[in-house]
């Protein structure tokens, strides 16, 4: 890692709450940074929330902030969904946060030197949510030469060879 900071970590915590969303119900991100979806079809859940930069955990103790859920994380819950005032947590476990340290977006395509090498890399929490259009993305680039769906070019090498960050504030 050539002296770079160690990532950051975050907690991922687990419930179960019977009355909570139902199917329909898509990840959500509260604007206050708790997040949740569904774990299954027995109304259990999973969630969390980033701490504030002057919070961050030690990276190199990877145990888990039960009181960061009681104190921070549950109370945004519960005020985002009321039937969450009478959850039952189930556990949490702790987990780096890789990414792309350059502007914390995914890189997506063509390396710029290596030859037939191709990427979709560096998305880290949001790569699961990306990864249907990075793989099409990838996968035209490879068969066509070129985006056909969506043009994802600007996920592309250039911008880190360039020094251009892509700005996301909701990463």
């Amino acid at each position: 890692r050539g002296g770079a900071p160690p990532p950051p970590y975050r907690y991922v915590y687990s419930w179960h709450c019977p009355d909570g969303p139902g199917f329909s119900c898509p990840l959500l991100v509260d604007t206050t940074g708790a997040y949740f979806r569904r774990d299954g079809i027995a109304g259990n859940y999973l969630g969390g929330m980033s701490p504030a930069e002057e919070e961050e955990p030690d990276p190199s103790d990877l145990s888990v902030d039960h009181d960061f859920f009681q104190e921070r994380v549950w109370p945004q819950l519960a005020r985002r969904v009321p039937a969450f005032a009478s959850l039952r947590p189930r556990g949490a476990w702790a987990g780096y946060y890789d990414h792309n340290t350059f502007d914390r977006n995914g890189v997506l395509g063509p390396h710029p030197k290596l030859e037939n090498l191709f990427l979709a890399a560096g998305f880290s929490g949001h790569g699961l949510q990306h990864a249907p259009a990075a793989g099409r993305a990838v996968a035209e680039l490879v068969v066509k030469g070129r985006y056909e769906s969506l043009d994802l070019g600007r996920l592309g090498w250039r911008r880190l060879v360039e020094g251009e960050r892509l700005e996301e504030d909701g990463v």
